[in-house]
């Protein structure tokens, strides 16, 4: 018999009242976006892109709506296209789950985009900025998928393997959620606030391109130990979905370094 370690009997519901409810899912998505507003109102004062904290104020609710459309959209046509193509009106069913980091990130982008011109404030330097914020909402998004128990690993016997209430097999399996918490959030955040307090964003660029390749490396590395999506299953040659769409945020990411390390449109600025 392998031993595992009891999955914490933790209820996904906070609290509930009649049709009310506050998920820890959704608490995530709040708490994250809360922090990583705040976090990057402080970090206008490291950055020499000319970006008041008060432009933050007004871009949380574009970076919001960025997160929450992209994320459902690129989940539809990254994960589930037939299926959604025979059930148009299950899109906007968020409450059901399927989101997708790649397709958030993407509406994140296009965020920063529309916002940088509208306002007309250095596109890099805002991207610069929210890169070295985003890894506060992966960790606690993952620390919610673990509590939700969904998106676990493969089976395996190592001695932190759990068995998941939702795993029709009741297999011991990585505990995948938490080692993405580790990777995409406490690793990658702790390397880019190192960064940003050693003058990384006097190069415009270089934190997007660290975050980029820093997640995309950790995606597809703990890919390794994750559990594929059962109606994806594995790709070519044993790969899955999210290594396919994380080796293009590798490949730019490493782009963006090159390109910043090697540019001499070196702003000065002294943090303060």
């Amino acid at each position: 018999m392998i031993l595992t370690i009891p999955f914490p009997d933790i209820d996904p519901v906070i609290f509930e009242l009649g049709p009310f409810a506050i998920r820890w899912y959704s608490l995530a998505y709040i708490v994250g976006l809360v922090l990583g507003w705040r976090y990057c109102r402080r970090l206008t004062g490291r950055s020499p892109a000319q970006i008041t904290p008060e432009a933050f104020d007004d871009f949380l609710l574009w970076a919001t709506l960025g997160v929450i459309l992209g994320g459902r959209f690129g989940y539809v046509l990254f994960y589930k296209p037939a299926y959604y193509l025979a059930n148009p009106l299950e899109i906007f069913m968020v409450w059901q789950g399927g989101m997708s980091f790649h397709g958030g990130l993407l509406g994140v982008v296009v965020a920063e985009v529309a916002f940088a011109w509208r306002r007309g404030i250095p596109l890099l330097g805002l991207a610069d900025i929210v890169s070295a914020a985003a890894p506060i909402g992966l960790f606690l998004g993952r620390v919610a998928n673990f509590i939700n128990g969904e998106l676990y690993g493969r089976a395996s016997d190592v001695p932190w393997a759990m068995v998941f209430p939702g795993d029709r097999d009741q297999l011991p399996r990585h505990p995948s959620q938490l080692y993405e918490a580790g990777l995409e959030g406490l690793v990658l955040f702790a390397l880019l606030f190192v960064l940003a307090r050693l003058g990384a964003l006097s190069r415009r660029g270089l934190m997007t391109g660290i975050f980029l390749a820093g997640y995309g490396l950790s995606r597809l590395f703990v890919e390794l130990f994750r559990q594929p999506d059962v109606h994806l299953g594995f790709i070519l040659g044993g790969t899955t979905m999210g290594q396919w769409l994380s080796l293009p945020m590798l490949l730019a990411g490493l782009g963006f370094v090159l390109w910043s390390l090697r540019s001499r449109d070196k702003t000065r600025h002294s943090p303060s």
